[in-house]
């Protein structure tokens, strides 16, 4: 997968974003269907797809920054930091 898919299905993203997505070694096909699942207005268990795979499941944690481990703000920090 080259920037410019990564930029055709995602839109502009960072360059970190980028090249972790390339690293990753997906496919094409497995960033649009990680972005459906994603970003999809009607959820695609809905439609009877099955749950992504592993290599989907991890592109989706990287371009959805919505998900629950982003939740977790700075200011509530790591509990057993500095203890």
């Amino acid at each position: 997968m080259t920037r410019q898919d990564v930029v055709s299905v995602l839109g502009p993203v960072d360059n970190a974003t980028i090249a972790e997505i390339i690293a990753s070694g997906a496919s094409l096909e497995q960033l649009r269907e990680a972005w459906a699942w994603a970003f999809g207005d009607e959820a695609l268990m809905s439609r009877g797809r099955p749950l992504p795979g592993t290599r989907v499941a991890a592109l989706i944690d990287l371009i959805d920054p919505d998900d629950e481990a982003d939740l977790v703000g700075p200011a509530q920090g790591d509990p057993g930091a500095g203890h």
